[in-house]
């Protein structure tokens, strides 16, 4: 799974918020009036957002692996049908046209989780959702950015260990059974040991947030998810 890692890139170096910015305005570009050309140019866009943040394609496609499973099947269910033709490839089209996008908002967002330190994220979203909304949302993301990864190395270690103790001979049921409910215990156990390591730092609902402001990179790159969030305008026009 994906998490952030200290760099010196230009991606690592850009603000969060003209980050956050950028990363609308292609989502926007990308679910709004889409045709074959404009995914075109989002794709050559998401393709120079891993050039900034040094991000290998594989790496974001492993980490996205089973979401792109599961889109993969909407073509398939799509060309199959039990009336007669019961097979047309032209109905893979609109499908198609969807994983494109989706595959190209995930890889923008995935930059974005690999160079943004998650204290960032959370005190942009301190910043502009007033009250105990924003504190409680920019808690949510916090230890969500942090929970999970670990949550999922623990999935990881109890598969890897069942595999060893030749749990590879009992039926996908039942390791799919032992898996979650060792998983959960694990994941219960880590929540209480969370909740006590955050009052023994005196856990603060508002904690003073890291200094962030605009340098001249960051001005381009505001203006450029400005752009992509207009773009969809010239279709209606």
């Amino acid at each position: 799974m994906l998490t952030h890692r200290p760099g010196e890139t230009f991606a690592h170096r850009l603000d969060a918020r003209s980050k956050l910015v950028c990363q609308f305005g292609f989502a926007v570009a990308a679910f709004v009036g889409p045709t074959p050309r404009r995914l075109a140019a989002l794709a050559l866009l998401a393709v120079l957002a891993l050039a900034a943040g040094r991000l290998s394609p594989l790496r974001v496609a492993r980490s996205y692996r089973f979401v792109l499973l599961i889109l993969l099947l909407s073509p398939l269910s799509a060309v199959l049908a039990l009336t007669p033709p019961c097979i047309d490839l032209s109905r893979a089209v609109g499908p198609l046209l969807t994983i494109a996008r989706v595959g190209l908002v995930l890889t923008v967002a995935a930059v974005y989780v690999r160079t943004t330190p998650v204290r960032e994220t959370r005190a942009v979203i301190q910043r502009y959702v007033p009250g105990r909304t924003g504190q409680a949302l920019g808690v949510g993301v916090g230890l969500t950015f942090r929970f999970l990864p670990v949550l999922c190395r623990d999935l990881r270690s109890v598969r890897d260990a069942i595999a060893a103790r030749g749990g590879k001979t009992r039926s996908v049921v039942d390791r799919a059974k032992r898996i979650a409910v060792v998983g959960l215990a694990r994941a219960l156990d880590r929540s209480d040991r969370l909740a006590v390591a955050l009052k023994a730092r005196c856990f603060a609902w508002n904690p003073t947030s890291p200094e962030m402001a605009f340098e001249r990179r960051d001005y381009p790159v505001v203006a450029l998810g400005m752009v992509l969030a207009c773009w969809p305008l010239t279709v209606i026009l």
